[in-house]
């Protein structure tokens, strides 16, 4: 009798979970998600709180001394204030440029992905939900796109468009929205194709309420885990764009622009000027990456490892 209520006890609190529940617990079993998670949320609170902790606006012309240019990690400057990661060659301070160059990475990386992934799930809704000649048209232009190498599109557009964040997230959104449109339209076909959808047609719903209702929500969970590995793709693509001079301008730094800015010194020693902001755009893109991966394998248990 004991086991058996035990039992009847641990079903309803099983079904008492929520989904997000359920996800979460799943999702905490990883040690290397669960670092992955805590390592973004610090670049992410580091970047929000630039203004607050940075040592210093690195980009306001009156709190730089180009006196104190090339100073290396742990030095004083001539205010006496310390700067822990040293500075570059203008004597803007290397940790305050790479917690604001954190700022215009991320912003650059999640609203490209979101513009990405807005128009990305419109087009891959119609071309599943329609099927036909709008299927057709629709793919071949998906496929057109992925044919490119993506860092050669947004060149591209960067060249017409010229620089600047908004342009850097225009060209970007351009470059990421078919791989939103495949993924969409491959999982709506499966849903399509399913009973319920069948008998909400055959109740004459609305085309909108049926996308909305029963199609949408179904496709949501793959496209959020693509839509996190490609936050770090468009963070990588930002900065490689900005490396080669295309992205965003010196004005609005980012982790790219940093890198470049210091590559010109490191065969005469000055390091940290492109190292340090390395790491952090490599603790970024693997952080986000490790959330990444490990969300996949919660929704998608057969491709676990």
């Amino acid at each position: 009798m004991t086991a058996t209520v035990g039992a009847t006890g641990q079903g309803a609190r099983a079904r008492a979970e929520t989904p997000m529940a359920r996800f979460a617990a799943e999702f905490a079993r990883s040690r290397t998600a669960m670092l992955g998670l805590l390592l973004m949320v610090l670049v992410v609170g580091s970047a929000l709180l630039a203004p607050l902790i940075a040592p210093q606006d690195p980009y306001d012309l009156a709190q730089l001394d180009i006196l104190d240019g090339m100073l290396a990690p742990l030095a004083e400057g001539g205010s006496g204030a310390t700067h822990w990661l040293g500075t570059d060659d203008q004597g803007r301070d290397m940790l305050s440029g790479i917690l604001y160059g954190l700022r215009t990475s991320l912003l650059v990386g999640v609203s490209s992905t979101v513009f990405g992934l807005a128009l990305g799930l419109l087009v891959g809704l119609s071309a599943a939900y329609f099927g036909g000649w709008v299927d057709t048209v629709i793919m071949r232009i998906v496929d057109i796109q992925l044919s490119f190498p993506a860092i050669l599109v947004a060149l591209i557009l960067l060249a017409l468009l010229g620089k600047g964040i908004d342009k850097v997230i225009i060209a970007l959104t351009t470059v990421q929205w078919a791989y939103y449109a495949r993924t969409v339209r491959g999982t709506a076909l499966v849903e399509r194709r399913k009973e319920y959808i069948e008998a909400a047609t055959c109740l004459a719903l609305s085309h909108g309420r049926i996308v909305r209702r029963h199609l949408l929500p179904n496709c949501l969970p793959p496209l959020i885990v693509v839509a996190t590995v490609q936050v770090a793709h468009a963070i990588a693509l930002e900065a490689t764009l900005s490396f080669l001079g295309v992205g965003v301008p010196v004005t609005q730094p980012s982790l790219g622009m940093l890198i470049a800015s210091g590559y010109q010194y490191m065969l005469s020693g000055e390091y940290w000027i492109s190292v340090f902001p390395g790491i952090a755009l490599l603790v970024t893109i693997v952080a986000i990456n490790l959330v990444g991966d490990r969300m996949r394998d919660v929704l998608n248990p057969r491709l676990s490892r």
